[in-house]
């Protein structure tokens, strides 16, 4: 539906799009991931029509959108900050962009009422907006930008701006909704668990390129490098020299660890790697890939503990376990070769 082919962009003489290019296909939930500063609300911008691209082409079902001014596009785009009407009650603040489309006055309101209706909010519908709460604003929102049934919908960090717990909420409810509705989306965050429980596909952007895109569970298990890993808070990293491709291990200032060779098995012998392991991968007793640490801090996560162990020369590994481990106890671990990963 949606192609963004190399799409260049400077911000204060500085580059910020470096060719950057992905799809969006119908029905589908993509979740565009970066650090703040890395050009996600420019590219979506860009695609609104709402500013320039130095080059590059977006297009609609293959045709070009250069000359397609904004109202035209029928892309929905959402603010973090929702931009709602104070002095409009909820009604007459989904409504707003309809009546600008001069629509007749029977399907603004049939229009606004099932919007409404998708987000929950039909009986606030006279509701002033400085009355809600922000979950609740953020549904009029949500409303608003769905009411002119937009091909696209454009969501900029939608949940920024709520607490933990209802965000946790809302982020059910919103794919649901989504999903409901049957719009084509790209969802802008920085927070990874919001785009694994959100996406369809995440885009990962980083120095003003798509470093890796896949399904939420590939882009998990098969990270594309140590940008990725470090991003995602994925685990421990540890610098090594491969020296042996069949099976693949890599020599540590830890040890000889032994991973589960990757889908596309492109390492040689003395390749410097770094080795990721994975904290909830770690398992309690003697095994392959084993190491002895004393614990030096741990922390009640609920329905785990996190536990940070130190070997003998002073590196420091995370590992997650279900059993009470006490500070300064020796405890001996291993990593299971199929849950190593190898990175470049």
């Amino acid at each position: 539906m949606l192609n963004a082919t190399d799409i260049y962009k400077d911000y204060e003489g500085k580059p910020l799009l470096c060719g950057v290019s992905f799809e969006v296909a119908g029905h589908e939930i993509v979740s565009l991931l970066g650090a703040s500063g890395s050009g996600k609300s420019t590219l979506l911008r860009i695609i609104a029509g709402l500013e320039p691209a130095a080059s590059g082409q977006v297009s609609w079902q293959g045709q070009d959108l250069e000359q397609t001014p904004v109202h035209k596009r029928r892309f929905g785009l959402m603010f973090q900050d929702y931009a709602l009407f104070p002095h409009r009650n909820v009604a007459q603040n989904v409504a707003f962009g309809l009546r600008m489309q001069n629509l007749p006055k029977e399907e603004v309101e049939q229009r606004t009422q099932e919007a409404l209706v998708m987000v929950h909010m039909q009986d606030f519908a006279d509701r002033r907006v400085s009355d809600l709460s922000g979950g609740e604003q953020q549904r009029v929102a949500l409303a608003r930008s769905l009411a002119p049934r937009p091909r696209l919908l454009m969501l900029d960090e939608p949940l920024g701006a709520l607490d933990h717990e209802l965000r946790e909420r809302l982020i059910v409810e919103l794919r649901q909704i989504l999903t409901q509705a049957g719009i084509p989306a790209i969802y802008v965050t920085h927070d990874h668990e919001e785009a694994y429980a959100i996406a369809d596909r995440l885009l990962l952007l980083h120095d003003g390129v798509i470093k890796q895109q896949g399904a939420p569970q590939e882009v998990f298990q098969q990270p594309a490098d140590v940008w990725v890993v470090n991003f995602f808070g994925m685990g421990n990293l540890i610098a090594g020299t491969v020296i042996s491709t069949d099976p693949l291990k890599v020599e540590t200032v830890l040890g000889v660890f032994e991973a589960a060779a990757p889908a596309q098995p492109d390492f040689n012998k003395g390749d410097q790697v770094q080795v990721l392991l994975r904290p909830a991968a770690a398992q309690l007793g003697d095994g392959v890939n084993q190491l002895h640490l004393r614990v030096v801090d741990v922390r009640f996560r609920g329905d785990h503990f996190d536990v940070r162990g130190e070997a003998d020369n002073g590196e420091n590994i995370r590992l997650a376990t279900t059993r009470a481990v006490q500070e300064g106890e020796m405890v001996t671990i291993h990593f299971p070769p199929d849950t190593v990963r190898v990175l470049k």
